[in-house]
């Protein structure tokens, strides 16, 4: 148990294989809101507006970046002090000890794996979809997750995506965030289209009523629409990789939950201005459904492009977050060597290979649909260690004080602590007893091989 609560206790004590700095506060940014907003900007206003929220849905939306915003500070504060890969698995080591640290890890692995996995899926069925309105038919075989009873053996467009981002992965950091930057520039243009075009034709009476199903409504939105918020601690694995990172880190976590914050309350609006929120109920595309009703049609084809190319970006960010991760659970011996070895650029290839690779056969074959409330366990699970660990991080004075730090400390981090853990007991149950289950195999794995190869136990 010594070992098990055993910390880090200064940065110095990190081991000489390190990743090149190259990211700046524009490039992380970028990484944010490919990793926030994909598909779900174009889906989520109309799916709980129309039956939970109403025109209210702008406020779910401020309540939940609110408190995705909280939990964003102590990210900042962390990232700054303790600019290393591994995000929330790496602070936890220093403020919590090594078992903690390992199995919020494993948790992250979890959030991260599923989120390709499911994503790539979401990916394939827009492609799909768009090809055949192309009169280009994909084998039936071979375009959707393993079920003989419809046809389906292996999703070959969405193991082919997570192969495209493996490879850009492997090609440099640095590279490979250019590209992601286009593509981030790209969806967002295409989501300011439907702004631009809708907002000539909202009918303010639309709002009104405005809280139809009342405040409770509201903040029944707010806990569904947080989700929506998910990804940006992605953003904090990157920190070994940015260049004054005292600095950028704040600004890029910041930075990519405000843009975000608004795109998402102004599509809300036009989208609710434009229809009457109780039409949308039972529409699958909401948004390509308000532009038919003022007869808009040709933007259609972009919203679908905006769709492919926001999955894609958010494919990207998590492969990036995942294979960070496990570069520095090897780094600290939990994991196999293998993981944590680098090439000329000082990229972790063998980790990205292995990865994605798993990654892409699990999407090929297996329909993930009832697994995803499990990725937003994982996630709610580091935001709550995130929180509380604020509290921690300040009484070490054995790590830097200089960065950025939390305002009005410590209120801000417990109420984030608290909000984060409500979100937690909302989860169904099937979702806690798959998350203890996998959390009972992270503890077998910890005690049989990574307490035994622990650069620590050394120490």
């Amino acid at each position: 148990m010594n070992q098990f609560f055993k910390k880090k206790e200064h940065l110095s004590s990190q081991s000489n294989k390190k990743l090149k700095k190259t990211l700046g506060a524009f490039d992380l940014t970028m990484l944010g809101v490919g990793a926030v907003v994909g598909s779900g900007i174009f889906i989520l206003p109309g799916e709980i507006s129309s039956t939970i929220t109403g025109p209210g849905i702008m406020l779910s939306f401020i309540i939940a970046a609110i408190g995705c915003g909280l939990a964003a500070l102590c990210y900042s504060e962390f990232s700054s002090k303790i600019p290393q890969a591994g995000s929330a698995y790496t602070y936890s080591y220093y403020v919590f000890g090594e078992g903690i640290a390992w199995i919020l890890g494993w948790a992250l692995l979890l959030e991260y794996g599923l989120a390709i996995a499911a994503v790539a899926s979401g990916w394939s069925s827009y492609v799909v979809n768009l090809l055949s309105g192309m009169n280009i038919h994909v084998v039936k075989a071979l375009s959707g997750s393993y079920d003989p009873s419809s046809g389906h053996y292996f999703d070959l467009p969405a193991f082919i995506i997570i192969m495209i981002i493996g490879a850009l992965l492997i090609i440099g950091v640095k590279e490979s965030t250019r590209i992601n930057n286009i593509m981030v520039i790209v969806k967002i243009m295409v989501v300011l289209l439907f702004i631009i075009v809708g907002i000539f034709y909202v009918k303010p009476d639309n709002w009104s009523p405005f809280l139809p199903f009342g405040f409770n409504g509201v903040l029944t939105g707010a806990s569904m629409v947080f989700f929506a918020y998910i990804g940006f601690d992605a953003v904090s694995s990157a920190a070994e990789e940015v260049k004054n990172p005292q600095k950028n880190m704040p600004i890029g976590i910041i930075g990519a939950l405000t843009i975000c914050t608004i795109l998402y309350i102004i599509v809300s609006a036009v989208l609710t201005g434009v229809v009457p929120y109780q039409n949308l109920e039972g529409v699958g595309a909401p948004v390509a459904y308000a532009l038919q009703s003022i007869n808009q049609n040709w933007i259609a084809g972009f919203l679908s492009l905006g769709a492919i190319v926001g999955m894609t970006t958010v494919i990207f960010v998590m492969s990036y977050g995942g294979t960070r991760l496990i570069f520095a659970m090897s780094r600290d011996g939990l994991l196999p060597k293998v993981f944590s070895k680098t090439n000329q650029k000082q990229t972790p290839v063998q980790n990205t290979v292995i990865l994605t690779l798993s990654m892409g056969i699990v999407s090929g074959l297996v329909p993930l649909s009832e697994l995803a409330s499990l990725i937003n366990i994982g996630t709610l699970f580091a935001f709550c260690t995130v929180s509380i660990g604020v509290l921690f991080l300040r009484r070490n004075h054995t790590l830097p004080s200089e960065g950025f730090n939390v305002p009005l400390y410590p209120v801000l981090p417990i109420v984030s602590f608290i909000i984060c853990l409500y979100l937690m007991t909302n989860l169904t149950r099937t979702t806690w007893i798959a998350f203890i289950i996998w959390f009972i195999l992270g503890i077998i794995m910890y005690f049989t091989y990574g307490i035994r190869h622990s650069k620590l136990r050394t120490k």
